[in-house]
């Protein structure tokens, strides 16, 4: 069995600093470990500041993963072979037991035709059929020389049954007034039945006892295009097994009415869905419809939970969905402590310093781990981002001593870059508003009172204040849709450092006016000097907040 994956990934809406650090811990991990089986993932769209960091580089965005939850794919499933829809209830009951199973899926090349059960094929022992049940259950004559152990005399069996099962128990006289064409006649080695049963247009004769065919009668039934089985079982064995040579098809419950699962559903939603069916079994498909396997409710028993390695975070309402359930192995962190709790003991690292890339390339020093070009060019891209070229106060000296280095490993400008940079996540008057609101978001709790804080930053003011009105206007309908009790939102002027910070909900311009001790300025206020949400806005905010 292959290794388990591990899945490095930042919080919700990424910013430069949670894809960076996600990609190149995922290398330090698969490096040290000379291993590939760490995954760097994002949980959210890239802004456009990330998205340019990572075409000028070359580098392929991380995975998308929206959810951490179980899903099929993270369990053993059975890879039961599917059969063909004509395959006989005999042999179908024969790989059941060989394979120690209660269900057979039944394919149409690489799809889902339906299901068979064992229950299926009990039922069809006990129930009393008519002689014509073979032609409407579209029997194939190679099923019936499979099911007696038989085998052709003569004739074509690559066809359907298409009349009626008789047993020859008369004189030969009397079978033309019940054997009619297209039938197939059971019978012994009495030469003048077999020709009677020729003559009166049978479609095959099933000579019973292993008996030999005379030539006479093998001429005759080539001549009437009769086909002749011989098997070695008596009339009594042959009439009671020959419906064993229906097709499964008869039986099945065809795909239409079938409870389907793909690779990617949740064992959650799964356990939820099985509860209402009465199916032992069901099947799996891939993405693409294919049938892969089949599941069961005891594959369920020992599913287990996704590995990740948080990234940039550390509280759970801006992790991705479904972290509860997963097995977190590490945290890499520069925020304060959140509310995140886990099922066990792990490494956890957090320093209190401008940005994770750098703790990650401390890591990367600590390991003795070389940083490649590109690498580095990651890291140091992330500092430039969250520490706004050193000028937030979040910025620490080994910040800036270790992006410096990263740059020259990486062959970058600083200056010209970090202008670069900003310029891309400029453009804000064209985007809309809900992007603008979520493309550098994070949810808050102080208390009971539960909030969301947005940023955007940029070089030019006056572009700042063209979307100051219709972010306000936005935010009073997002705070409610968003069940939130208040929203911020942090216009920052790179150049001059400083925000205007607006509010949206109950109380919440108030408690910006209480934090800051500055007036209100419409829907928000201006607070000089005041850049960073995680150092600056965000720590005195929740401190008001808890005490009101």
């Amino acid at each position: 069995m292959s290794e388990k994956h591990v899945i490095v990934i930042g919080h919700k809406n990424p910013d430069t600093d949670s894809v960076c650090s996600a990609i190149c811990y995922a290398r330090l991990k698969n490096k040290a470990e000379n291993t590939d089986r760490y995954i760097p993932a994002r949980c959210g769209h890239l802004n456009d500041e990330t998205r340019f960091v990572l075409k000028t580089l070359g580098v392929e965005p991380p995975k998308y993963v929206t959810d951490v939850r179980p899903q099929v794919k993270d369990i053993e499933i059975r890879h039961t072979k599917g059969v063909e829809s004509t395959l006989s209830v005999r042999e179908g009951y024969r790989k059941m037991k060989e394979a120690n199973i209660f269900t057979l899926p039944i394919t149409d090349g690489s799809k889902v035709a339906g299901l068979v059960t064992i229950g299926d094929i009990a039922r069809s022992s006990f129930e009393i059929y008519d002689n014509e049940i073979l032609a409407r259950s579209k029997t194939r004559y190679t099923s019936i020389v499979e099911t007696l152990n038989g085998h052709v005399v003569t004739g074509d069996a690559d066809r359907e049954v298409t009349g009626k099962v008789v047993i020859s128990a008369a004189n030969p006289e009397l079978m033309e007034t019940y054997i009619e064409e297209g039938d197939v006649v059971i019978l012994g080695n009495r030469y003048e039945s077999q020709i009677s049963a020729i003559a009166t247009g049978a479609a095959c004769l099933i000579v019973c006892e292993g008996e030999e065919v005379a030539k006479s009668i093998i001429k005759l039934a080539e001549a009437s295009n009769t086909l002749i089985i011989v098997t070695p079982y008596d009339t009594y064995m042959v009439a009671r097994m020959i419906d064993q040579s229906m097709p499964v098809s008869f039986f099945m419950r065809e795909r239409e009415k079938l409870t389907c699962f793909t690779m990617e559903s949740y064992l959650e939603d799964i356990h939820d869905t099985m509860a209402t069916k009465r199916y032992r079994d069901f099947p799996i498909e891939d993405s693409d419809g294919n049938y892969v396997g089949m599941i069961s409710r005891r594959n369920l028993l020992g599913a287990g939970r996704k590995q990740v390695i948080l990234m940039d975070h550390n509280e759970e309402s801006q992790a991705v969905a479904g972290v509860k359930t997963a097995d977190i192995l590490e945290i890499i962190d520069h925020h304060r402590l959140g509310s995140l709790q886990t099922m066990g003991p792990l490494y956890f690292r957090g320093e209190p310093l401008g940005c994770t890339c750098t703790i990650v390339a401390e890591i990367y020093r600590e390991k003795q781990v070389k940083i490649d070009k590109e690498t580095a060019a990651l890291l140091c891209s992330a500092i430039i981002s969250d520490t706004l070229l050193f000028r937030s106060p979040t910025c620490t000296a080994l910040d800036k001593a270790t992006c410096e280095k990263l740059a020259e490993k990486a062959g970058i400008n600083l200056q010209e870059y970090a202008a670069k940079m900003f310029a891309a996540a400029g453009n804000l008057k064209n985007k809309p508003a809900e992007e603008l609101l979520h493309q550098d978001y994070k949810t808050f709790e102080a208390g009971k009172v539960r909030f969301g804080v947005g940023q955007v930053t940029s070089m030019s003011s006056e572009e700042l204040a063209s979307i100051e009105n219709r972010m306000a206007e936005y935010m009073q309908e997002a705070v409610s849709r968003e069940g939130l009790g208040m929203m911020f939102f942090m216009l920052t002027d790179i150049l001059s450092e400083s925000s205007i910070v607006l509010g949206a909900g109950k109380g919440a311009v108030e408690a910006l006016v209480n934090t800051f001790g500055v007036e209100a300025d419409g829907p928000g206020v201006y607070l000089k000097g005041v850049v960073s949400r995680k150092k600056q806005l965000v720590p005195p905010l929740i401190e008001t907040l808890t005490e009101k």
